[in-house]
């Protein structure tokens, strides 16, 4: 008889461990064992949470070379069956050879599974019987598990469930992430001490009553935020290094439609408009997507939201400063253009307005659909398609983490006719849903690279724009692994071609996540290894970084409302010199809808003590010994961006901290 040492491990994780018997079968090039019970010294304690127990299988002949596994487990008599989570399984064989077997799968009934050795296998080179319609099993049975939803038409599709709870076992969210999310869900309010607060529609009688809210939850950032959000420097920044930086572009052309001329903005002489322009210090914010959004209406209170093009000028001390804004896209007597030099109140108040058309276009487009739709579009296509032994599984798989479930979430408790968003923000009404397809139709794919959207904004030379410095060496750093990884797995452009999983992976994203709009620049199919290379690279960043950059200040800098209203309750002002501290108080969102902002904010800014960082994956799904390498190198050259950020931003009065690899999680999961 020849020995086959076995060793199985349980995972780490609350209800993880079976007391079930527990069997296991060994297929092999030459033959497959047996049906063998793993039973040894450590009895019913051999498969508890975090226990590796060893086993030995025997077999009278040598089965060649390991392909897969079959695990099943069955209940005894006085135990009922139980769920269990095995995390991998090794066998050593009697030659010596040591055959890994990923599972990170919950087994929650008797069933028989196979689990495929842990070397990579793309489809055209996997070439044993047994293995090929295991692959196709797996995949007909994640077609099941995995299907397309429509939420609402013109915008990119989801998965079809009808809670977390009828999601597959190994998408949901772990119990201890279950149990912080309710937790924060359930106790914003109150950890924000709003609570009596979150049902007034009073207005805020004056600044130190918003004071004494904002005094319970603070950060560094959000008390600096409080201080400076009057300031034209830090209104400025904030389009560089706040949580919406995709908006602004370097201004080549004045529009049309924003009738700006030089004796308005540079009275005093010392510069001129067009020279500014011509010398690139002169920047563009245009909000024309909120343009004919209908505003919603918010305790029975119509609401105001603009769409105001903004002139930022650089000047030689490289601050960016608002030197004009027109809170309405068609030029008008009733339409005025605001310029630094009117009184404090009109200013104040057009900039009041251009913040709040920012939250609404960044929490809708910028961060909602640019991040967190598109994510669980690429796991969805990814788990639809591609079978556990692909490499592109292995590589992406960490990056899905938690998405599924926190996107159902999000539609349940932010953007359903129920949803917090949808009661309280400005386009959260009726035209949400058409917002969010206009969005859709002007996703490109180039604005989702961020070397090619930085340099389609003329923003590649712009100081003190951490996002771009930051964002352009993490991209760099993902695409050198991603380029490590599929090299290696994909010799040339031929098996990048006859990869049919790989090709229907990406044509199900072109159909199911840009909705088969070619002009989005999206490919439908690959034929490259650059090619892949780089649109790996985009998904991977777009779920980790991009996500990180649009999400994870959000409290920092919505925490203190005037700087961010979620809803306006009065029209802007149609002339100049009829505003006052009285008329912006009026204007300000009521207490109910700032309470129920923040909490909100604040609920989106929490990192779950179980936060995965980018590069350190919780599964080892690899088992070459290439491509375990490539991943310490992506995870050393990640270590060391994290050194040079902080360092960076020890000089810096406002630390960038969002793309810093130890704060950035690997998927979208909150």
């Amino acid at each position: 008889m020849l020995d086959y040492e076995v060793t199985v491990s349980t995972g780490y994780r609350t209800s993880a461990t079976t007391f079930n018997n527990v069997f296991i079968k060994l297929v092999g090039t030459d033959g497959e064992s047996e049906r063998s019970w793993l039973f040894g010294f450590k009895g019913l304690l051999a498969f508890f949470s975090g226990a590796e127990s060893s086993f030995t299988v025997s077999n009278p002949v040598s089965l060649g070379k390991l392909v897969l596994i079959e695990l099943d487990k069955q209940r005894l008599l006085l135990f009922p069956e139980d769920n269990w989570f095995p995390t991998k399984v090794v066998v050593k064989s009697p030659e010596g050879d040591i055959y890994n077997f990923p599972v990170y799968r919950w087994n929650t009934d008797s069933e028989v599974h196979r689990f495929r050795e842990g070397t990579a296998l793309r489809v055209f080179e996997d070439d044993h019987a047994l293995g090929r319609y295991d692959r196709e099993q797996e995949l007909k049975l994640r077609a099941d598990d995995y299907r397309w939803d429509v939420y609402a038409e013109g915008i990119p599709h989801n998965i079809k469930t009808d809670g977390p709870l009828s999601l597959p076992a190994e998408v949901r969210f772990s119990f201890t992430k279950t149990t912080e999310f309710l937790f924060d869900v359930s106790t914003g309010i109150t950890e924000l001490q709003l609570k009596g607060l979150a049902d007034s529609k009073e207005n805020w009688p004056d600044i130190d009553a918003l004071n004494r809210v904002f005094w319970f939850k603070r950060t560094d950032i959000s008390d600096y935020v409080k201080e400076h959000w009057k300031d034209d420097a830090f209104f400025g920044y904030q389009y560089l290094n706040g949580v919406n930086p995709m908006l602004i572009r370097r201004c080549s052309t004045l529009p049309c439609n924003f009738p700006v001329t030089n004796d308005m903005v540079f009275i005093h002489g010392g510069s001129n408009l067009e020279d500014e322009i011509k010398n690139g210090n002169i920047f563009l914010l245009d909000y024309k997507s909120l343009d004919g959004i209908k505003a919603n209406i918010i305790n029975g209170k119509q609401q105001y939201l603009m769409a105001p093009l903004v002139l930022l000028h650089k000047t030689p001390d490289d601050k960016l400063m608002p030197i004009a804004i027109q809170l309405k896209q068609t030029p008008a007597a009733d339409n005025p253009i605001f310029f630094p030099t009117d009184s404090e109140y009109d200013w104040l108040t057009a900039k009041i307005f251009v913040r709040s058309a920012d939250f609404n276009e960044h929490q809708l487009n910028v961060h909602l659909l640019r991040t967190h739709l598109l994510a669980e579009v690429f796991a969805v296509s990814l788990l639809r398609n591609m079978p556990m032994v692909h490499p592109l599984y292995k590589l992406l798989i960490a990056h899905t983490r938690y998405t599924l479930q926190i996107n159902f979430l999000a539609r349940l408790v932010l953007i359903s006719d129920s949803g917090v968003f949808s009661k309280f923000a400005a386009s959260g009404g009726e035209d949400m849903m058409p917002f969010l397809k206009k969005s859709q139709n002007s996703l490109t794919y180039s604005s989702l690279c961020i070397r090619d959207d930085i340099a389609e904004r003329g923003m590649e030379d712009v100081p003190n724009f951490y996002y771009r410095d930051d964002g352009i060496k993490l991209w760099d750093i993902i695409s050198r692994y991603v380029k490590g990884m599929i090299t290696f797995y994909y010799k040339n452009d031929d098996e990048v071609q006859k990869d049919s999983e790989l090709q229907k992976w990406i044509s199900d994203i072109f159909e199911h996540g840009f909705l088969s709009q070619a002009e989005t620049g999206i490919p439908q199919s690959f034929a490259t290894v650059p090619e892949l290379v780089k649109f790996v690279t985009m998904v991977i960043f777009t779920g980790s970084a991009q996500h990180s950059a649009v999400n994870t200040g959000q409290y920092d800098y919505g925490g203190w409302m005037p700087n961010t209203p979620i809803s306006l309750q009065r029209p802007p002002p149609t002339t100049k010199g009829t505003t006052s501290e009285a008329t912006m108080l009026e204007t300000f969102p009521d207490v109910a809808t700032t309470v129920q902002g923040m909490s909100t904010l604040w609920l989106l800014s929490q990192q779950s003590s179980d936060f995965a960082p980018l590069g350190h994956c919780p599964e080892e799904h690899f088992s070459e010994e290439t491509a375990v390498d490539m991943m310490r190198e992506f995870q050393g050259q990640l270590k060391v961006l994290s050194a040079v950020i902080k360092v960076r931003n020890q000089k810096l009065e406002v630390p960038y901290t969002y793309l810093d690899p130890e704060e950035v999680e690997n998927s979208v999961a909150i």
